[in-house]
């Protein structure tokens, strides 16, 4: 067989392994529930129903650079969503299914994906519901709203990288996940998810870019909500963004790797 053939070949079985194990995933999830996955998507539905309700009748906020908090607020929060929920799921990943790791053939390093790609089914639900509130709201989507796929490709790739580096450390070291836990909470509250990055003084500004998560916040923000494109107002955050994320990639990868031949003796 040509080396080509053998190279797709491997790719089809992977993605099929992960559309596979990423249905088992929800289905382990939500076993026992009367609507099963359902709630998967009735949890992000239910929750900025909530949002809206908080921000129209009880705090009444007030806008954000002249467009309707809520819009402000839901846009900066679903890539948060999508970042927490990967994190959190992907750090245990390997502990959690240890079975599979015992298996001598089993692509180890397929099981973070799985776990991010469970939650990018969710992500993309959100991303719907972020458009049809956009529009419920006379902002109909422009050009620049295409961005979105961009900066989903480069989160996924962060969080591919800390995923492995991640699960691989939790592996030899519990603790890991509950330090993961603690540092979302940190990063939380260091990412303008909440509040406007206009409200920092000028001075810790540039502290708070060094966040590459605010690049993907910030970024969804300007597809939906100031339509520029990244190349125009982000290109030295550009750069940084992925000068970091490959570097992330890189050691993620690379600790995976000369930890997995030990997960098996661990688990």
């Amino acid at each position: 067989m040509l080396p080509q053939k053998v190279f797709i070949s491997r790719w089809n079985e992977r993605l099929a392994l992960i559309y596979e194990l990423t249905l088992r995933d929800f289905q382990v999830k939500y076993l026992g529930s009367y609507l099963g996955v359902v709630w998967a998507f009735l949890h992000p539905v239910i929750y900025i129903v909530i949002l809206w309700f908080i921000c129209h009748f009880g705090f009444r906020s007030n806008p954000v650079n002249d467009f309707p908090f809520i819009l402000w607020l839901v846009s900066g929060m679903v890539p948060w969503f999508f970042f927490t929920d990967s994190m959190n799921g992907a750090s245990n990943a390997v502990v959690e299914n240890s079975f599979l790791v015992k298996k001598v053939l089993f692509s180890i390093e397929l099981l973070p994906v799985v776990k991010i790609v469970s939650s990018l089914v969710i992500h993309l639900f959100f991303v719907v519901i972020l458009f049809v509130m956009f529009a419920a709201y006379g902002f109909t989507p422009s050009i620049h709203s295409l961005q979105v796929v961009y900066y989903l490709f480069a989160e996924i790739v962060l969080l591919l990288g800390l995923s492995w580096l991640t699960s691989s450390v939790v592996v030899f070291l519990r603790d890991m996940g509950q330090v993961v836990n603690v540092a979302l909470q940190l990063l939380f509250w260091m990412t303008p998810v909440f509040w406007p990055a206009s409200a920092l003084p000028a001075r810790f500004h540039l502290l708070a870019k060094l966040n590459p998560v605010y690049y993907i916040v910030d970024g969804y923000r300007s597809a939906f909500i100031d339509k520029t494109w990244f190349w125009e107002s982000h290109r030295a955050w550009t750069l940084y963004f992925w000068c970091v994320t490959i570097v992330t990639l890189a050691v993620g990868a690379l600790v995976f790797r000369k930890l997995r031949p030990r997960f098996a003796d661990v688990l």
